[in-house]
């Protein structure tokens, strides 16, 4: 066999492998770690024991209704990309699907190779905008289904450590308007309503509470699809949303806009962290003063690199406003407590750090027109559909 099939043949194989591998990880890690099923589990056929723990058909059925759709999502966004990019003659890669068992949600993604430099806004802007509207396609398919077929409150009975909110569905046959958890104070995870979430929420009287939701693997799955639609659609360096606001606005504009939404996300992270750190940290060290401080030295060093990395000169009146915003959050916590989110931390690192804030000039600039500057407004009311300003947090 020639060494170039070969090679063709084994970046075939390694494509392949690496999605089949990451729809495992998935499945398994989505499983364990957030649908937790263990009562309905329990009751099912017992397929095989491993280490003790009985793994039922039921368990495989939640657990890969949750990877194959999360999967289905991943990579229906990233042939979007693929074959915009073949279309348009740029030499891409297939995707690459990324595994991490046991850690988060079995994945970080895919990601697709473009191995030459695009060169004139048209194909810049199909091959960015291609993924998200493909993938947001098959997500809306999914969210829909799942809010058409979701099962009765008592689904929840299958779930283990939820006593006081089964007893309360027993009673009432519903789900309570506020908040029942057998979790200690900051253990119930809770996932961030999105605009197109709450709208199609309302067409199902079954629609679980935000703090329980992630025991539904189909409707896990498409809030993901959500989360993760918005993150690539972040008006941000070359991100999709990055691309996409260059090509319809411009290098000056894209500078702009690009800043005004990591301005957003510091000052969501610094007030987060007003609202929620004192308490964590007193929690965590006692009458420490020290070591309280020394955190908080450390917080208010990243913030000040952050803002000197993407706002130059101006860096310092930046953060004197995000820390008086901060500081006002501490006075009046309802005003702001619908806002602030310290989880931005390790994305606005990422963003400006690795990602980059500014995107790289392209050599053909010609202004989009007619049905591309229509797809490309769409498309950032996508984003906006699917934006939640505190996507995790504990309650």
């Amino acid at each position: 066999m020639p060494a170039s099939e070969l090679l063709t043949r084994n970046r075939y194989l390694l494509h392949a492998g690496l999605f089949v591998v990451t729809l495992l990880s998935t499945a398994l890690t989505g499983a364990l770690l957030f649908i937790g099923r263990s009562v309905a589990w329990a009751a099912g056929d017992t397929i095989f024991n491993l280490g003790g723990i009985p793994f039922t058909a039921a368990f495989f059925a939640d657990a890969f209704t949750f990877g194959g759709a999360l999967i289905a999502f991943l990579t229906v966004h990233e042939f979007g990309h693929y074959i915009a990019g073949r279309v348009h003659h740029v030499k891409t890669s297939l995707p690459y699907f990324i595994p991490a068992p046991l850690v988060g949600i079995g994945t970080l993604g895919a990601v697709i190779s473009i191995r030459e430099p695009i060169s004139n806004l048209t194909k810049l802007f199909d091959i960015g905008a291609s993924g998200p509207l493909a993938g947001f396609g098959i997500i809306l398919i999914l969210l829909t289904w799942a809010m058409l077929s979701l099962p009765p409150p008592e689904y929840m009975y299958g779930v283990g450590g939820h006593e006081s909110l089964i007893e309360y569905i027993q009673v009432t046959g519903q789900f309570p308007e506020t908040p029942i958890s057998d979790a200690p104070p900051g253990g119930r995870l809770t996932l961030g309503a999105t605009p197109l979430y709450w709208i199609l929420s309302q067409i199902s009287p079954n629609v679980p509470p935000l703090y329980e939701m992630y025991h539904y693997p189909l409707l896990f799955a498409a809030w993901l699809g959500l989360f993760f639609t918005a993150l690539n659609l972040m008006p941000v360096g070359q991100l999709d949303g990055g691309h996409i606001t260059y090509a319809l606005f411009g290098p000056k504009w894209h500078a702009r806009i690009s800043r005004a939404f990591i301005f957003m996300l510091l000052s969501s992270m610094a007030i987060g962290g007003a609202l929620t750190l004192p308490d964590i940290l007193t929690a965590m060290t006692g009458n420490d003063l020290t070591g309280q401080m020394a955190v908080w030295f450390i917080l208010g060093a990243i913030l000040a690199l952050c803002t000197r990395r993407v706002f130059g000169g101006q860096w310092w009146q930046i953060m004197l406003i995000i820390l008086v915003l901060a500081s006002t959050a501490t006075v009046i916590p309802s005003a702001f407590n619908w806002f602030g989110y310290f989880g931005w931390l390790p994305w606005c690192l990422i963003l400006i750090f690795m990602i980059k804030i500014d995107h790289p000039s392209v050599p053909l600039v010609h202004p989009l027109k007619g049905r591309r500057r229509i797809i490309g407004y769409l498309t950032l009311t996508i984003f906006i559909f699917c934006f939640s300003i505190k996507p995790f947090y504990s309650v």
